[in-house]
């Protein structure tokens, strides 16, 4: 082979590894483009933020009760006295709320705070009577004036039961009769 040939021959060679070699260095620039891209758009920061999650709970209480009866057939002559009942208030506060229940003086005492005359009525006739907040009956339930007392707690969320304790002191001179009275129950908190 000649020089010139052999010359040509490595030109050619060199020629065509330089275009072997030019694409195949396009081809891995384009695969590189076309990763980079991929990956940029797989591996794109993640932008973050917050928000709140809110709800406002309110004390509450609610009251509920049951009649204090002290009997529907009271013999005057005969009863026992003092003649004592007892009944049952219901008190339902929001969890951990604290409360005071008190009682006024009733219906037919003349004033919310008369507590010293609490009265059940058949028409004009009267019959005194008193609520307490113990069973021995020693401290009379009102609203915390004149003497009174008032009933506190915690509420659980659930229904409390709260006694209340009742006397007739006589019965003398008393006229046959049905006799009511309408006792307001209040729950501050």
């Amino acid at each position: 082979m000649s020089i010139t040939k052999y010359a040509k021959a490595a030109r050619q060679g060199r020629h065509s590894s330089f275009k072997t070699a030019l694409l195949l260095s396009s081809l891995a620039m384009v695969a590189g483009l076309l990763f980079s891209v991929a990956q940029d758009a797989h591996a794109a920061t993640p932008v973050t933020n917050t928000f709140q999650a809110t709800a406002t709970i309110t004390s509450s209480c609610t009251v509920s009760g049951s009649n204090l009866n002290f009997g529907s057939a009271i013999d005057p002559l005969a009863t026992g006295l003092p003649l004592d009942a007892s009944s049952n208030l219901t008190v339902s506060c929001s969890n951990s709320t604290p409360y005071s229940v008190s009682l006024n003086a009733g219906a037919n005492a003349g004033g919310a705070s008369n507590f010293t005359s609490r009265t059940m009525k058949s028409g004009s006739d009267t019959l005194a009577y008193q609520l307490y907040l113990d069973s021995g009956r020693s401290s009379v339930w009102g609203d915390g004036t004149a003497s009174s007392a008032t009933k506190s707690g915690t509420g659980t969320g659930s229904a409390q039961t709260i006694p209340v304790y009742g006397r007739i002191p006589s019965l003398s001179n008393v006229v046959p009769g049905s006799y009511t009275d309408t006792v307001t129950v209040t729950v501050s908190y």
